[in-house]
């Protein structure tokens, strides 16, 4: 388990807190029609992060080629139809490919370690095509300010930030609830809140600049190399 980071609920967790068998339920949401909008029909996308294949399997539905990235052999193992590779997203290092598209979704841009944050920008900045793009999930600006908040999802789930305490350093300890009729889950995690400038100062630092926000809200990002 990462230092500040627990899970607790049915079936297995991974090094993070997530519980395989929650995200086997979460809904993708609007996130793939955002991705496939933003970049060239049929390109190849790494995913970092992909977890269980929220947002893979969508992807790939809409005809685009995946790679998806996790640290967690248990969470990849529901991955069907791309082909996958287990590593930690800083560490990751693919030999000198180059894809069309790296997303990083998940807001893992906001990592509680800054030094993991950078590995994880250093690792798209490495890994997108001359041209290609590079697209980001952020936190929204009131993530860590509206607590305790909630959502009851169409499909009949809730989900629950219930607190946000901060820890040292510009970091906070955030914890989820998610509550199924048949089951809970909890997450808690360390995250960083990054201001617009902060953000775009981290991505400068691994050689990265905004291309656009692709949200009203600046949640979704399409990064490129700087020239």
């Amino acid at each position: 388990m990462r230092e500040g980071h627990e899970g607790t609920g049915p079936g297995a967790i991974t090094p993070d807190g997530c519980a395989v068998e929650l995200y086997e339920r979460l809904p993708a949401g609007d996130a793939p029609d955002i991705i496939a909008a933003a970049v060239p029909a049929g390109a190849h996308i790494l995913e970092l992060g992909s977890g269980v294949g929220r947002m893979t399997h969508p992807l790939l539905e809409r005809g685009f080629t995946v790679t998806a990235v996790d640290e967690s052999a248990d969470m990849l193992a529901r991955v069907r139809g791309a082909r996958t590779v287990c590593a930690p997203i800083e560490e990751l290092d693919l030999g000198g490919e180059r894809f069309d598209v790296v997303m990083l979704a998940s807001c893992l841009v906001h990592a509680g370690d800054e030094e993991v944050r950078r590995g994880l920008l250093r690792t798209c900045a490495r890994h997108v095509a001359k041209g290609g793009w590079v697209l980001i999930q952020r936190e929204g600006e009131d993530y860590h300010t509206n607590v305790p908040r909630e959502r009851v999802d169409p499909s009949g789930f809730t989900i629950r930030i219930a607190s946000v305490e901060p820890v040292g350093d510009g970091v906070n300890s955030v914890r989820a609830e998610y509550t199924f009729p048949d089951a809970a889950w909890t997450q808690t995690f360390l995250a960083r809140p990054l201001t617009k400038e902060a953000f775009e100062s981290a991505l400068a630092e691994a050689g990265l600049e905004v291309d656009a926000y692709l949200t009203p809200d600046r949640t979704w990002v399409r990064a490129v190399s700087k020239p």
